[in-house]
């Protein structure tokens, strides 16, 4: 690895971790010429995997493309940095394990409007707008109701109260 620093080609790796879920190797390493320290990350490299457009078109999946529609829906939002990040991972996570080499443009939409309903409602609806295509003021407004009328889509959290659960079954117990 070359030394960011001076150029050097010979180091030594001081601590390595797994980050992102076990995905990438974090390195911290020393130059041996200058003894400058900097950090490297390793991740596996999958195979090419392409979007298939509406149209037909091909085009090569670029998670830096991902994030940026990501970021883009999130921009003047108060979402975390990290979040935005954490959720085009998860997508690229789940589309390079459903798909070997063609991921249908319409999958992926799907997906990345799912990660961005549970991060912002406002950030979703952008992003809805664009990939769903709409010409109209009256489709935001069917998409905002849509929105408020489906239930919070995170998984990770529990639910409070069971399923079949409603409040009228604790009126007539003492």
């Amino acid at each position: 690895m070359r030394c960011p620093k001076c150029g050097g080609q010979d180091d030594k790796v001081i601590d390595s971790r797994a980050s992102k879920e076990g995905s990438v190797i974090r390195r911290r390493r020393e130059c041996l010429g200058c003894t400058h320290r900097f950090t490297t990350y390793e991740e596996i490299e999958h195979e090419a995997l392409f979007v298939v457009k509406r149209d037909g078109r091909r085009e090569l999946f670029s998670k830096d493309k991902l994030l940026s529609s990501v970021k883009r829906a999130c921009q003047k939002r108060p979402v975390a940095e990290q979040a935005i990040a954490d959720a085009a991972e998860r997508v690229t996570g789940e589309i390079t394990d459903k798909f070997d080499r063609e991921v249908p443009s319409k999958d992926l939409g799907e997906l990345v409007m799912r990660e961005l309903r549970s991060l912002d409602g406002v950030a979703y609806v952008r992003f809805a707008s664009i990939y769903r295509e709409f010409q109209e003021v009256g489709e935001f407004v069917e998409e905002i109701h849509r929105l408020a009328t489906l239930p919070p889509s995170d998984k990770r959290q529990m639910a409070l109260l069971p399923d079949g659960y409603e409040e009228s079954d604790t009126k007539d117990k003492p």
